[in-house]
């Protein structure tokens, strides 16, 4: 294609050429047309990733594979092995749902202290996926679709207003590796006006055993609200512990900001054992976002009904 713009030009120019040989009265000069200018390469253009990556990309895959050898990161959510009834619900919802892992980390430049009450998003959640230059475009695709899948599944399971944008995103879910932290940090300059400087040191520099993370942000007149959100997860990961951050991730930037050991079957737990979401975590986000539980509520106040909605979702009498 590009060669074929820059014939154009010239077989225009040697068309009227030969028109002033048979015309003898044509003495005008005919002025090229300018070539068209070569685009610059898209900001996000798929750049290979360095040696050091490629070595990190490694240290993952050997992890994964340890990690499947002991019969962990199940993909089955959960079977006999895995019971769990109402009062295990209630009590999951109230360590999960009212406390966060990480309540130091905001993304703007405000902390806010919401330990004990609900938080979660009240208006609709827009999701953008961006690339960073190292992810490559069969990678893309794939994790794009991974999230279209994921993010309409959540939809389903909340009730609430959740969708896939190409533009005016409000959750933003970033795959990135370790060549791509100036690209991320700038972008996230962009995109969130204000974000701390923590944050950014977060973004740019994660330790290796961080896999993926996310902050999601509230405003100052309503600290129970998220209106935020940005996800990163690491370029470098193999294909199931990626799926897993998708999950994981995108779930807790929804409201589900705790993990709990006690939990299970769950990915809301650091033992591993589960890579993708169960039915207990889709139960979880069915609670979370109930009409009867409104963001603010306090974690005593929202027992009683806690108790209810768990009951009912179990099949089990009050």
């Amino acid at each position: 294609m590009r060669l074929r713009g820059y014939l154009r030009p010239v077989l225009g120019v040697l068309s009227l050429l030969a028109l002033a040989n048979c015309d003898e009265t044509l003495t005008s000069s005919v002025a090229p047309e300018p070539r068209p200018a070569v685009p610059a390469p898209a900001p996000n253009a798929y750049v290979p990733p360095s040696a050091a990556s490629q070595d990190l990309a490694r240290f993952y895959q050997r992890i994964e594979r340890d990690l499947l050898t002991r019969g962990l990161l199940r993909t089955d959510g959960g079977g006999p092995d895995t019971p769990y009834d109402a009062s295990d619900l209630e009590r999951n919802f109230e360590t999960i749902a009212f406390y966060s892992e990480y309540p130091d980390h905001a993304v703007t430049t405000t902390a806010y202290t919401t330990e004990g009450q609900l938080s979660r998003w009240s208006g609709p959640v827009r999701v953008q996926v961006e690339f960073a230059p190292t992810v490559s475009p069969e990678t893309r695709k794939k994790d794009a679709a991974e999230v279209e899948a994921f993010t309409a599944r959540l939809a389903k399971l909340t009730d609430h207003p959740i969708s896939v944008v190409n533009r005016k995103a409000n959750f933003h879910v970033f795959f990135a590796g370790k060549d791509d932290s100036a690209y991320v940090v700038s972008r996230l300059k962009q995109l969130v006006p204000g974000i701390s400087q923590p944050s950014l040191d977060l973004i740019a520099n994660p330790r290796s055993n961080i896999d993926c993370f996310v902050f999601a942000s509230p405003t100052k007149a309503a600290p129970y609200r998220f209106v935020r959100a940005v996800t990163l997860i690491r370029a470098e990961l193999p294909d199931l512990t990626r799926r897993s951050c998708i999950h994981e991730e995108i779930a807790q930037g929804l409201g589900l900001s705790n993990d709990s050991p006690k939990a299970r079957p769950s990915i809301f737990n650091d033992d591993d054992e589960f890579a993708l979401l169960t039915s207990h975590d889709e139960k979880l986000l069915t609670m979370l976002y109930d009409p009867r539980l409104q963001p603010g509520v306090t974690v005593q106040d929202a027992r009683p009904v806690v108790r209810i909605i768990a009951r009912e979702l179990m099949g089990q009498p009050l």
